[in-house]
Order: structure tokens, then C-alpha cells, then sequence
């Protein structure tokens, strides 16, 4: 089935939605849900959650694009997870490596989800980052990759990934800067 008639199951608040949209992306969602969490029990959970979410959104809400709305929330929700269970045990993970990295060159992670302004400026600075360091960028900020598994995919030493990303958020922490965000 396609978006456009999930999104109108979701509109009339037909249940068949939920069913639709977990046939055409729960897979995606769990994928993105379970590089977040390592636990598949708790990326089901998330994928639950962010069917709920959906749910609740639409209407009032329509998405243009209903696969980048729900993983987005699914992404969301998983981060909001580890935050709780670290926040918990402290136990200094990856994914709270990922989150405390960017916090410190352009604010919390929340701020830039909410804030429209900002979002463009942070397309504008991938747009301007070589390719391999803007898919360097989204697979370890997005997709939550840790940098062995980049430097393995890649080809580079962990060291070059962590010195390319390191740059990557100086530049972005600049650009804030001159934008006055920061």
C-alpha cells in the first residue's frame, strides 16, 4: 500500500493503519530502533511506540514523507530510551557517546529536533561537507554506527574517522557560532 492511503486509514482512524505501516516499515524502524538500543526486546518496544506516536500525530499532523516521519520518531524514542537507562546505570554506552559528542558543538540534541531554524542550517553544512565526511557524519549521528564499524565499512583507521568527525563538529560549531545560535 502506499503512504498516501496509510495516511488516509490514519486520517478516517482506521486500525488497518498501524497494520500497513508496520508491514511497509517495521523492519526499517526495528533496524534503526536496535542499532540505538543493542536489545531487541527493547527496539520492538520503540517500533510500538512510535506506532503510537504516529497514531497520535496523524491527523493533525501529514507528513510529506511518511517512512522519514516514523523513523524519525522511532529514532527519537530509542535515544529517549537510552537516555532514561544510562541516566539509570551511568553506564557511559555508545549512543550517550554519540549524544554527548554533538551537545558539545551545537547545543542539546532536543534543541536541534524541535528548532526548524536550526535543521536547515544543519542540511546547509552537510550539502557543504565532501561526501565522505557527510556519510562518515550521518552514519555515526543518525544512524548511531560506532567508529569501528565506520572504519571497517569505510576502509580508514578508527583514528582518521575519529579525526574526521572531530572536524565535522568543529566546523558545525563554528558555523552555529557565526549563525549566533551558540
Amino acid at each position: 500500500m502506499n503512504d498516501d492511503k496509510i495516511k488516509e486509514l490514519f486520517q478516517k482512524r482506521d486500525q488497518n493503519a498501524i497494520s500497513e505501516t508496520a508491514k511497509k516499515y517495521g523492519d526499517y524502524c526495528f533496524i534503526t530502533a536496535n542499532r540505538i538500543l543493542q536489545s531487541e526486546p527493547d527496539a520492538e518496544e520503540c517500533v510500538n511506540d512510535a506506532y503510537l506516536a504516529v497514531w497520535n500525530r496523524i491527523p493533525p499532523e501529514d507528513p510529506a514523507d511518511l517512512g522519514a516521519f516514523i523513523s524519525k520518531i522511532t529514532r527519537n524514542i530509542a535515544v529517549d530510551r537510552v537516555r532514561r537507562l544510562s541516566a539509570a546505570k551511568r553506564g557511559g554506552g555508545e549512543t550517550e557517546q554519540i549524544v554527548t559528542e554533538l551537545d558539545e558543538c551545537c547545543g542539546s540534541a532536543e534543541d536541534i529536533a524541535i528548532n526548524k531554524e536550526l535543521i536547515s542550517y544543519l542540511r546547509r553544512f552537510l550539502k557543504r561537507l565532501p561526501k565522505r565526511d557527510r556519510d562518515i557524519f550521518v552514519s555515526r549521528y543518525y544512524f548511531g554506527y560506532s567508529t569501528g564499524v565506520i572504519a571497517s565499512r569505510t576502509g580508514y583507521s578508527e583514528e582518521y574517522i575519529r579525526t574526521i568527525l572531530m572536524r565535522a563538529r568543529q566546523k558545525l560549531k563554528t558555523m552555529f557560532e557565526k549563525e549566533g545560535l551558540l
